[in-house]
């Protein structure tokens, strides 16, 4: 008896040690967090370091929350925490960035020529390469790990090869400099926009979702699309709409809207599969949907050198048109199977829920009017981000006091760490494309087996990008397919606006393509179905948004360029043609809707999509065609679902 009570209290005190550990590892992990958010917005907004410093750190910063987060695999990091050699991991990544600091100007304003590298270079540059790899590897997956395994092997190999792949060899050291010590490499346009731009308005979603907007922007969808057919997975698409354009992050996007919006499209008769596949489908198209457009925007700022206002103003028709067409497919479908609609009592109401909330739209217009007067980025998510902290004191329950602003602070540096080990992956990748000299090589590649043709050139650089962009963030997936899939559009006389919206249109779509569909795989997990039917389920729901870029390449109406009346036009054909197409691929117009009908009412759809007053003329008639077949025959009995839907709680 002695024994076992002996036994029972050794194993108390040894659980409570266990949880007095995690803790205290949990404390630390925030307290780092939160340096990291002071730290960014000093330098940012008040200080004038050299980009060197700011990168350098932010790096470093980065790489220390990575290894106390992320463990070596999955189990280890859930039964043990960080490891030892985790914590060697962090002071390395700590030593490194102090190093690149306190040397930036002479790293800067060396000639890698006539300045050798020092041993301390060497050692430094190279540890940081290595703790990059590993923690992209940890944070993303090992796909990226294995793109970039591929073109450091080119870099290093690629003497070897005959013809047009040819380059010559470059000796480790003067690889090293390209990686470590140039801005091609980790410094390159990637990592400067991860620590500026991107990290800012990541802190900016975090402050509005620990301001109770979540629930405002959840409850406003609600009240708009809760009382239509199948309302529930509507929901799904407005407030992923929502979050997305501001979050950037499909995943991010299934993770804070998925648990609510699954349970209730399962509720009401639509499959797990299905309800999984439309929060995938809809967290994933907020990426490239303004005012924010996640990372991406401010990327092709700094790589085409365009001002974000013209790139938010070209995206707003293109992003709407995916939502649209998304929404057509969730409606049809719901008409197809004649789900029921919510009860009036368990839908809340568009002017109660305005009345509790619409101060949250406030800090989205700030971002608005300060970007498109001219402000960086970085200072319009700062004024944002006071201006969420401000209306969250409008009701006392959602006032943010210190210790929420510290949460806040801290959770935004904590979603930034896929974002950034992404884009030091990206510019390492970056480094093997520009010192090879493998970009022109491919557009030339990509030409040659096109033949010169756009179309065919569209349809393969579409290929590129959902390959290069499976398993990585929206920053990564776009950078790597703008650098080496880009000029082989603008070779074609594909304007450079419209050439990386096409681009990033793609890259983003990467997240619902299978085998390695990140957003599908996250929808799954909370839809409790199998992964890859999610992810063909979700690519099905966006294959008449996927129409939409295509058509961008050939209508530049699409992109705001041309008189208003060519803009509406070319947006009022777009919506018709996207619907007609969405109606062909469910089975239903007016009811339900034979092969031959749907066979009909998708190239129908494409025709009037496409630019010219003949195309457009002929496939109206073929709609109308089509509804005249519909409603001379009679009612054919759709699928009946009898489950009643709960109350949306």
């Amino acid at each position: 008896m002695l024994s076992k009570m002996r036994m029972t209290l050794n194993g108390w005190f040894t659980e409570g040690y266990k949880r007095e550990l995690i803790g205290q590892k949990y404390r630390l992990i925030t307290l780092i967090a939160f340096l990291l958010s002071v730290y960014q917005i000093w330098s940012v907004i008040f200080s004038t370091l050299h980009p060197m410093n700011q990168m350098s750190l932010h790096l470093s910063f980065i790489l220390m929350l990575t290894y106390l987060i992320y463990g070596y695999s999955k189990k280890t990091v859930l039964r043990n925490g960080p490891t030892v050699m985790d914590y060697i991991f962090v002071c390395l990544a700590f030593a490194s960035g102090l190093y690149y600091a306190i040397h930036a100007e002479r790293i800067v304003n060396r000639v890698s020529i006539m300045d050798p590298l020092t041993n301390s270079d060497i050692f430094f540059g190279l540890i940081l390469v290595i703790l990059s790899i590993e923690a992209v590897r940890r944070t993303i997956g090992f796909p990226i790990v294995v793109v970039v395994l591929v073109f450091l092997s080119y870099l290093l190999w690629g003497h070897q090869f005959t013809g047009i792949l040819y380059h010559r060899e470059f000796p480790p050291i003067e690889i090293l400099e390209e990686l470590a010590f140039s801005f091609n490499g980790l410094w390159g346009n990637p990592m400067a926009v991860a620590a500026t731009f991107v990290f800012m308005f990541l802190l900016f979603g975090a402050f509005l979702q620990k301001s109770g907007a979540g629930n405002f922007f959840f409850d406003i969808s609600s009240a708009i699309a809760g009382r239509t057919r199948g309302g529930a997975a509507k929901i799904a698409v407005l407030a992923s709409a929502f979050f997305g354009s501001i979050t950037g992050s499909p995943v991010a996007n299934v993770a804070t809207t998925g648990p609510f919006t699954i349970p209730m499209a399962k509720r009401i008769g639509y499959q797990s599969r299905f309800a999984g596949a439309v929060e995938a489908a809809a967290s994933t198209g907020g990426s490239f949907l303004p005012p924010i457009m996640g990372s991406a925007a401010f990327l092709m700022v700094a790589v085409t050198q365009m001002s974000y206002t013209s790139i938010i103003v070209a995206a707003l028709i293109p992003g709407i048109l995916y939502y649209v067409a998304l929404m057509g497919m969730v409606h049809f479908e719901a008409l197809r199977k004649n789900l029921p609609k919510a009860s009036d009592e368990s839908i809340p109401k568009v002017k109660k829920v305005l009345k509790e909330g619409w101060y949250y739209f406030i800090p989205l217009v700030i971002l608005v009017v300060f970007l498109v007067n001219g402000y960086s980025p970085s200072l319009t998510a700062f004024y944002g981000i006071l201006a969420v902290i401000v209306v969250s004191w409008f009701r006392k329950s959602t006032r943010m006091g210190p210790r929420k602003i510290y949460e806040a602070m801290a959770d935004g540096a904590k979603t930034a760490i896929p974002v950034t080990t992404a884009c030091a992956a990206a510019g390492l990748v970056i480094a093997g494309i520009m010192t090879t000299g493998l970009g022109g090589k491919l557009t030339s590649i990509v030409l040659g087996f096109t033949q010169g043709m756009l179309f065919p050139t569209l349809l393969l650089v579409m290929v590129i990008c959902i390959i290069l962009g499976m398993g990585m963030p929206v920053a990564a997936a776009y950078v790597l397919t703008a650098m080496l899939a880009a000029p082989a559009l603008i070779e074609l006389g594909v304007p450079t606006l419209t050439a990386h919206l096409f681009i990033v249109y793609f890259s983003i779509i990467s997240a619902i393509t299978p085998p390695v569909a990140v957003a599908a795989f996250a929808a799954a997990g909370i839809a409790k179905a199998s992964p890859n039917m999610v992810g063909f389920g979700a690519l099905r729901l966006a294959i008449a948004g996927l129409v939409v870029p295509f058509v961008f390449v050939f209508e530049p109406a699409l992109l705001m360029e041309g008189s208003p009346g060519e803009i509406l036009l070319a947006s009022v054909t777009a919506v018709i043609g996207i619907l007609t197409i969405a109606a062909g691929l469910i089975g239903w117009l007016i009811k339900p809707a034979n092969i031959l009908e749907r066979l009909i009412l998708v190239p129908s759809g494409l025709m009037i999509i496409f630019p010219g007053f003949t195309t457009d003329f002929m496939g109206i008639l073929l709609i109308a065609f089509v509804y005249i077949l519909q409603r001379s025959r009679k009612d054919i009995p759709s699928l009946r679902i009898t489950k009643q839907e709960t109350p949306i709680k």
